[in-house]
């Protein structure tokens, strides 16, 4: 049942347990064996356009939404536009957004520490990409992280059930494969290929693609900030989870909206945003100040150690 009603799962506290919940690996197996169904159903262009625009879509909303938003409130906005942008989030397929908030900031504040759920360096690659997912104790919201998020009773009720959004869109994705199998039968689409390509494909790889931030993203690339941890940046993982590839720039200061803090720093996620607070959607974005700028601009790589920059 906790698959359906987040609230069911007990509270575990702060601290890993380092066990594994074999009840929540369902869900994982059931994702990754759905891709096997392709070999039934075939694929179309319309299929794989729609797989494509749905990961774009659903990284865009990870990125600018649970990560830049609700974890580190990097820009402003409105009530009914944060609970939008929430539902928008779910999406995703990667539970509410404030699960995925207060993890996130547990992260942050013990980075490459025991008590960080997935640092590559203290329970190793397999456990930072996906084991940790699968540990009771990151199970429950961390709500002591989320003090500022957790007033809003809408919010609270839309992370305990995530699970409707993703069945919006399973049954949005089957429906529009079956009015095109309809009404355009020569495009070669179908309800269940759409499925298999808009939810079941685009979703295995928008998971993966957005815990290589947590997995690679410590362990290979460059350090133009001297962190306390092993956060690196990666230009190959900020091409394909539209800017959170600039993870060491991030964790030397996280309050900031833009992770590629320099212009040829290629950031997607920060151009939408910055496109959406022109027109109003968003305002009061954090910009990187100017002395962090300069410190970066002095060390291209890996710096001597220097006290980490702090950001509310």
């Amino acid at each position: 049942m906790a698959w359906f009603d987040s609230d069911i799962d007990p509270p575990q506290g702060e601290t890993r347990r380092y066990q594994v919940h074999w009840t929540r690996i369902a869900p994982f197996v059931f994702l990754h064996g759905g891709c096997l169904a392709v070999i039934w159903t075939g694929w179309s262009p319309v299929a794989a356009a729609v797989a494509a625009i749905l990961f774009a879509m659903r990284t865009f909303f990870l990125t600018g939404f649970y990560h830049r938003y609700f974890s580190h409130k990097s820009f402003e906005t409105s009530r009914v536009a944060q609970f939008i942008f929430a539902m928008l989030g779910n999406l995703a397929v990667q539970r509410g957004a404030l699960w995925w908030a207060a993890t996130h900031r547990h992260h942050h504040a013990t980075s490459d520490t025991p008590e960080d759920p997935h640092s590559p360096t203290q329970h190793g690659v397999f456990w930072s990409h996906i084991g940790w997912l699968f540990d009771p104790a990151n199970q429950a919201v961390r709500w002591k992280r989320i003090p500022d998020l957790a007033r809003f009773p809408e919010l609270r009720w839309l992370d305990r059930f995530d699970i409707l959004m993703v069945g919006v869109l399973f049954g949005g994705l089957y429906g529009l494969g079956a009015a095109l199998a309809s009404w355009a039968p020569g495009l070669g689409t179908s309800g269940w290929q759409m499925v298999v390509w808009g939810f079941f494909i685009s979703t295995v790889i928008l998971f993966h693609t957005t815990n290589m931030v947590n997995s690679a993203a410590h362990l290979v690339g460059r350090q133009r900030f001297d962190n306390d941890d092993t956060s690196r940046n990666s230009l190959l993982v900020a091409l394909v989870t539209m800017g959170e590839g600039w993870h060491n720039n991030h964790h030397y200061y996280p309050a900031a909206v833009r992770q590629g803090f320099y212009w040829w720093q290629i950031d997607m996620t920060f151009y939408v945003l910055w496109m959406m607070q022109r027109l109003g959607i968003i305002w009061n974005l954090n910009a990187v100040p100017e002395h962090v700028l300069a410190l970066g601009r002095q060390n291209p790589g890996r710096q001597p150690s220097r006290r980490r920059a702090t950001a509310a």
